[in-house]
């Protein structure tokens, strides 16, 4: 199982974490992808750019899968 752990942090934003993963190379990438509904965060298509993922959230996109998890 694929994770992004929320180090020192209580979220991060999904256009972020897209970048960061490298599912996207641009904001402006990621926030396309998201606005035309290709991410889905805990099964649902997420269209919120700035979409707040916590611990426990699952985010999708194409094949990949990541699930956030809180820094123990």
């Amino acid at each position: 199982m694929n994770t992004f752990t929320l180090e020192g942090h209580e979220y991060i934003q999904l256009n972020q974490l897209l970048k960061m993963l490298g599912w996207a190379e641009t904001g402006g990438e990621a926030n396309l992808m998201i606005a035309e509904g290709h991410v889905r965060v805990n099964s649902q298509p997420e269209t919120q750019k700035r979409k707040k993922l916590r611990d426990g959230d699952v985010v999708e996109f194409e094949k990949n899968t990541v699930t956030i998890v809180a820094e123990s």
